[in-house]
């Protein structure tokens, strides 16, 4: 097959710089689940102690419902420490898709945290009682919103900065959770307006928004497993190897999420009479501009094609083994 060949073009000091970047972006990931977790624990355990005094079923929902994304860090924080291990001969690809496999372990856990607040409800419904202490019970409600707004924005803000697509979902979950924590305000003035369902109603209100976050994080989960990218990447990775000189033409580019790093796999055209050397130092380049243009690139490997004007397929003995 005349072609210059499969060039994979490494690039020194830019892996090291990355891997140093991974590894400190872990690094981080880890500080914002340990001080998230600690927030939203102590959120929980406020709200907890004026549940058994109130016995709120709206409030206990959102108690359980905040206790479960203070855990969802427990996995994550694993996956992030089990992420930053080198590449094997066996897991060649190193262990960054620890983080999908966190990312079930997470939609487990809102998935039972939607059953346990949702039976609760319905039983209440059958059984209404009034709730006491009213007003502690709303201010629980505040406390389960301040806590899950901070911590929103702050595992949003070093989500986005190092690249973890599960950490800025946990922080949009966190968001979703705060709203909830102020339906419980809600049942709190049904209750002391004389309708005691109000509270039951509410509790029901927040198993429905979790099942709303159950979906979406279910949803971004199965993405991530089938190698899912925004299709905005491809178009912006094909456009940089279309600024290096002496590529005619860009043929295939196929994106993966591995962890908090992307990693790429890309065709180019070059002139079919370059020599060896010469495709090769195009290969680097082309690697050279992904890595530095494409922030949360971590690695690429480029495969160079002969640009043959006469339009020879310069893949025959490969078609037969295409899948189509």
């Amino acid at each position: 097959m005349a072609r210059a060949g499969r060039l994979i073009a490494p690039h020194g000091h830019d892996s090291l710089d990355k891997t140093d970047a991974a590894l400190e972006s872990s690094s981080r990931g880890l500080r914002v689940l340990a001080v998230s977790f600690a927030v939203l624990m102590v959120t929980a355990a406020v709200q907890a102690v004026i549940v058994v005094r109130s016995g709120s079923v709206a409030l206990l929902g959102d108690t359980l419902h905040n206790v479960a994304d203070a855990l969802t860090a427990v996995p994550l924080a694993i996956a992030f420490s089990v992420g930053r291990r080198a590449a094997t001969r066996r897991f060649t690809y190193g262990y960054g898709r620890a983080e999908d496999l966190a990312g079930i372990v997470i939609v487990l856990i809102i998935a039972a945290t939607a059953g346990l607040a949702g039976y609760e409800a319905v039983n209440r419904l059958v059984d209404p009682r009034d709730i006491s202490a009213v007003g502690w019970v709303a201010a629980a409600g505040v406390v389960g919103f301040l806590g899950n707004e901070w911590v929103a924005r702050y595992r949003i803000k070093v989500g986005r900065e190092i690249g973890s697509a599960a950490l800025v979902a946990d922080g949009l979950h966190a968001r979703t959770d705060g709203f909830t924590s102020l339906a419980v305000l809600l049942g709190a003035g049904g209750s002391a307006l004389g309708f005691p369902l109000a509270d039951p109603i509410v509790g029901l209100l927040i198993t429905v928004a979790i099942c709303f976050v159950l979906r979406d994080a279910a949803r971004e989960i199965y993405h991530r497993l089938m190698d899912a990218v925004d299709p905005g990447l491809v178009d912006q990775a094909e456009a940089v190897l279309r600024t290096v000189g002496g590529v005619r033409r860009v043929g295939s580019v196929r994106l993966r999420w591995i962890g908090h790093a992307l990693h790429a796999e890309v065709e180019i055209l070059v002139g079919h009479d370059l020599t060896l050397l010469q495709a090769h130092a195009l290969a680097v380049e082309a690697e050279h501009r992904l890595i530095h243009e494409m922030p949360r690139l971590r690695a690429a490997t480029v495969h160079t094609d002969p640009y043959d004007p006469s339009g020879a397929d310069h893949h025959a003995p490969l078609n037969s083994h295409r899948i189509t």
